[in-house]
């Protein structure tokens, strides 16, 4: 098996390549280094683990997404294929051993964070890897322009010193021409073969509708467009509530975020994957790494925070190449809103300052120590404690993560203190009784001492990963345990963790970075303008504008997207005069407000209201006093 079509058919059973992916594996294979901008659902992950199933060696991916990389390991497992991800979810005994298994276990892919790679232990053990392949995920991060920027990914080139003779895959989704030279730049690539396809999406309808009542349109755009979709919402507490909504509307829905527990997401998108349910309503923690081909709607409630991210989710409509819709609901309020949340509370560098000594402190961490500690995080008891402003500590936080000094975890957690009650011949003469419980109780001894003598935190997901049980029966068999009173256990849970990834020295810390913070602040300012300019403009194809803004030539408009079908229905005279019947006949079973006649005719709002105007002005309807239309005898 030689050719990398027999790997694509035996690991991922598919017949063929997607575009442009038969062309960059082969010049991996070749050994040359590659730069490759694939729009999302590209398939760009094919691109690094087909050429390494062809080698002897272990291919590195370097990705910021500790959820995407759980899900590439896990999804590669299935497969039969030998993976492993260096996540904070392991001990450094375990990840000391997993690193080992690298060098002697024959696995194929090792991932972890660019940070992860800054360790000494990690550094030493890739030295003695047999690696063939260096992959470069979100490769947009390594430029101070790009729109995720993580100073830890410019040290990405550590690897390539150790493995001199290694080519370098460097993918991304999204990146405009300044980013693009940035990262063949950074990344040192070697007269790199480049493969930039085009973000054009001949078969993605962009649309932009001004609504009083988000609500309603969206059932009405769900009632347009059938087949699988995703509402993007931008918080938590609104993809319950908009779940609840639909489901009461009979719009079988789920929600996902990131505060959700692991059992519940996984729960969720399985129902969503397999269209038990028909729509996702999500924060942006969904989406990444989804192979859904038959996504017909992608809806976006709230602005979003850059063309970036919007063109990114867009684009998990219509992977299959069937007419898709990605839709924005804004109204009048939206654009102050979207100033106000992302840039009237953009953190300067004296109040990330502080948030970073506070948090230091909060976590009582001293001078100089920290270096990848991992604490569970409470926000609201944080800003509680400190009087801080919560929106503004948010957007710290989130600089602070970006720029690699600590790691936000979004994953739900659960963890428990334990101390043993009962002697240890009690406890052996109990679990020889009670074998359900064995494998718990022996594994907690195993991974943790002094059990028997103080409250011992303990990860309840790393012993559901030992014992091969859900976390909620480990949880539960702990309780068990505890009526029983074998076990003093307090039992709490968060929804963030934060890992340190650098030694506290308080100020010096964040000089470091306050010249990339005030250019992330202008960037920003550029993102959030460009988002309100996409959305005012009703003049220019929307497919046009957002090539225009990745630097791409345009063309003649797509045809499909709102602001072409307004063009093409003001200059359409016949289509004017069926719809204007169909309007008609509708109004002839009696008086209909704008949203009933829409309902009523499936005529897409734009064109009924520019038909209603039509109609008032040569009398063939007239208004009501209650605001609804009736037909002039």
């Amino acid at each position: 098996m030689n050719q990398p079509i027999d790997i694509l058919q035996k690991y991922w059973s598919y017949q063929g390549f997607k575009p442009g992916q038969e062309e960059i594996i082969d010049s991996v294979i070749r050994g040359r280094d590659v730069f490759a901008l694939l729009p999302t659902g590209g398939g760009k992950s094919v691109c690094y683990q087909v050429p390494t199933m062809m080698t002897d060696g272990l291919c590195i991916v370097i990705s910021p997404l500790i959820a995407l990389m759980k899900d590439q390991v896990k999804s590669l497992k299935q497969k039969g294929i030998k993976a492993l991800a260096l996540t904070s979810d392991y001990s450094a005994n375990e990840i000391d051993t997993m690193l080992d298994n690298c060098i002697y276990g024959n696995y194929k892919f090792l991932y972890c964070s660019p940070e992860r790679l800054q360790q000494d232990l990690v550094q030493s053990r890739i030295r003695q890897m047999r690696v063939t392949l260096i992959a470069v995920d979100e490769a947009h991060c390594i430029s101070s322009w790009g729109h995720d920027f993580r100073p830890a990914y410019r040290n990405i080139n550590i690897i390539r010193e150790y493995h001199p003779a290694c080519p370098v895959i460097a993918l991304t989704a999204t990146a405009r021409p300044e980013v693009v030279n940035d990262i063949i730049l950074e990344l040192r690539l070697d007269q790199p073969e480049i493969f930039q396809h085009s973000f054009r999406r001949d078969k993605l309808a962009l649309d932009v509708f001004t609504e009083s009542d988000k609500y309603d349109r969206l059932i009405q755009l769900l009632e347009e467009q059938p087949g699988s979709s995703i509402v993007y919402m931008r918080n938590r507490r609104s993809t319950v509530a908009l779940s609840e909504f639909l489901n009461a509307k009979g719009i079988t829905a789920a929600s996902y975020h990131g505060g959700m527990h692991a059992d519940d997401k996984q729960k969720n998108y399985d129902a969503w994957m397999n269209n038990r349910i028909r729509v996702m309503v999500a924060t942006n923690a969904f989406g990444m790494g989804i192979d859904k081909s038959d996504v017909r709607t992608v809806v976006h409630f709230n602005l979003p925070e850059s063309l970036e991210s919007y063109y990114q989710e867009a684009g998990r409509a219509g992977r299959d190449g069937q007419l898709s819709h990605a839709t924005i609901l804004k109204n009048e309020a939206d654009e102050d809103r979207i100033r106000n949340q992302f840039l009237r509370v953009m953190p300067g560098v004296d109040f990330i300052k502080s948030v970073y000594r506070k948090l230091c402190t909060f976590f009582q961490i001293a001078y100089g120590e920290g270096y990848f500690q991992t604490f569970d995080f409470d926000y609201n008891e944080f800003c509680d404690r400190y009087q801080l402003n919560p929106a503004l500590t948010y957007n710290s936080l989130q600089v602070l993560d970006r720029n690699s000094i600590i790691n936000l975890s979004p994953q739900f957690r659960q963890h428990a203190e334990v101390k043993i009650l009962v002697s240890k011949d009690e406890l052996f003469d109990y679990i020889g009784k009670n074998e359900t419980n064995k494998s718990i109780v022996l594994t907690m001894l195993r991974t943790y001492g002094g059990l028997f003598d103080v409250m011992t935190r303990i990860n309840t997901k790393l012993i559901s990963k030992k014992v091969d049980l859900p976390e909620k029966k480990v949880i539960a068999r702990l309780d068990i345990l505890k009526n029983e009173d074998l076990i003093e256990m307090n039992l709490a849970e968060t929804d963030v963790q934060i890992t340190f990834t650098e030694p506290r020295e308080d100020d010096k810390t964040i000089n470091r970075i306050s010249a990339v913070i005030k250019q992330q602040n202008r960037r920003k300012k550029m993102q959030v303008e460009a988002v309100i300019d996409f959305i005012e403009n009703e003049t220019d194809c929307r497919q046009n504008q957002v090539l225009a803004y990745f630097g791409e030539k345009i063309g003649p408009g797509c045809g499909i997207c709102s602001v072409c079908r307004s063009k093409q229905s003001s200059h359409d005279p016949g289509d004017k005069r069926a719809d204007i019947l169909s309007i008609s006949e509708a109004l002839s079973e009696g008086e209909l407000n704008s949203r009933e006649i829409i309902r009523a005719t499936r005529i897409n709002k734009e064109r009924v209201k520019t038909l209603i105007r039509l109609m008032l002005e040569k009398e063939i309807i007239e208004v009501t006093e209650t605001n609804t239309y009736k037909l002039l005898k």
